[in-house]
């Protein structure tokens, strides 16, 4: 983007070539910025990519914003998150949402989307923040900018070209001073589209944390190839089923994970919360995974009333989905969402539908059709080289799908959300 007034502030531009998988991040410079961009591209493939930006306000705490860029030629954005983003041409206008659009002085408003590219793919050079030109990285100790005589009124009509960023006519204030929520564990039950890995397979909950504020520690004890039944008595689940059809049951000791989060000394906390998400093994036939739907619904009512006991708020989540196409569209593929739903409600819990926001996202993306590649494209960027796993670009959205969740639904936890 050039910039043709002489009283505009001057940039200094980075701009990022990425290799093919690769990551990057580029900042744009000045002296007395009063706001900040760090646009990081977090993923890359051939014809696509995903990117997450993040404004720091410098000037005065603002109600609503807009932030601002052009994209280069071949660049378009396919869909985005924590924002709502239209393309007029080449100039990009991304808007608050109704639960982020306050943003105090010093504070960090973020949001994410995925875009398409061909020849190159760099990063914008500058960015407006409600009409104001933004240089500096975020957390830049800002200096007080001096009042510009030619800075439009409130009322004026704004200019097609950013305006420099005059800043306040007093240096910053403080940040308000609004209580800062308790330090708190984020306790996480479920299987390998959950846990914790480096490499693929990437659960989802291992970059949940990204998402939470610093008073968050995520304890995340999901394990790959778990039922709800063996995840909670590992060990102790036979190969035998009783007349009701379910796995018999050598001993109701609980497994190590689920003991530790009940141990008084060093598990769950009053204030804590449980992310529960089962129902991807336990539909096996055979045990020890299997696992029948009321037993499965007494299960969650299991865990829950235990967590509310030690005065933790658990939350339960739907199987995401895997990705399986009908022609063009992606379509449901998971059972033990109408249990989970209903076990929640019986035990007053908040349920996340992580099943049927996961099928939007892969239907907003376009993953759908494909040929049943997972290795390549915008679908081999998201999955591993199977229907059901993520990588680390995949896992990211699916924890920025419940991120977005819990301040859609005012479910508590939202409040240590970045």
């Amino acid at each position: 983007m050039k910039v043709r007034r002489s009283r505009l502030l001057a940039l200094a531009a980075a701009v990022l070539t990425v290799a093919a998988g690769g990551l990057g991040v580029a900042t744009a410079q000045a002296a007395a910025p009063a706001c900040g961009v760090d646009y990081r591209i977090t993923s890359q493939w051939s014809g696509g990519f995903g990117a997450d930006v993040v404004v720091t306000n410098f000037g005065d705490a603002v109600t609503g914003w807009t932030v601002g860029w052009r994209l280069a030629s071949g660049q378009g954005v396919t869909q985005a998150w924590n924002a709502t983003v239209t393309v007029t041409g080449t100039a990009v206008t991304a808007t608050n949402m109704s639960y982020n659009g306050a943003v105090g002085t010093g504070a960090l408003v973020s949001f994410g989307f995925t875009g398409s590219w061909s020849g190159s793919n760099p990063v914008p050079s500058s960015f407006t923040f409600n009409g104001t030109t933004c240089v500096g990285p975020p957390g830049a100790t800002p200096t007080a900018p001096t009042p510009s005589p030619t800075a439009p009124s409130p009322t004026s009509t704004p200019s097609p070209e950013p305006t420099p960023c005059t800043g306040p006519s007093t240096p910053p204030v403080s940040p308000s001073t609004s209580p800062t929520p308790a330090p708190i564990t984020v306790w996480m039950a479920g299987d390998s589209t959950m846990m914790n890995a480096s490499s693929c397979p990437i659960g989802w909950g291992s970059q949940f944390a990204s998402y939470l504020t610093s008073n968050v520690t995520v304890r995340n004890s999901a394990v790959g190839g778990r039922s709800i039944q063996t995840w909670l008595y590992e060990g102790n689940v036979t190969t035998t089923k009783n007349s009701a059809g379910e796995c018999v049951l050598s001993s109701t000791a609980y497994s190590a994970r689920w003991a530790a989060m009940l141990d008084a000394g060093s598990g769950f906390t009053g204030g804590d919360y449980l992310i529960i998400q089962f129902g991807i093994n336990d539909g096996d036939s055979a045990c020890p995974r299997h696992v029948g739907g009321n037993r499965f619904k007494e299960l969650l009512g299991v865990m829950a009333t235990a967590a509310k006991a030690r005065g933790v708020k658990p939350i339960f989540v739907t199987p995401v989905a895997a990705i399986t196409c009908s022609g063009g569209t992606a379509v449901g593929n998971r059972g033990f969402v109408t249990e989970t739903t209903a076990a929640a409600a019986a035990n007053g819990v908040p349920v996340i539908d992580l099943h049927a926001k996961s099928v939007a996202l892969y239907n907003t993306l376009r993953l759908c059709p494909n040929n049943g590649d997972y290795s390549t494209g915008a679908v081999g960027a998201f999955f591993c080289n199977d229907h059901t796993h993520f990588e680390a670009a995949g896992a990211r959205q699916i924890a920025g799908l419940v991120a977005t969740a819990l301040r859609a639904q005012n479910i508590p936890l939202a409040a240590y959300l970045r």
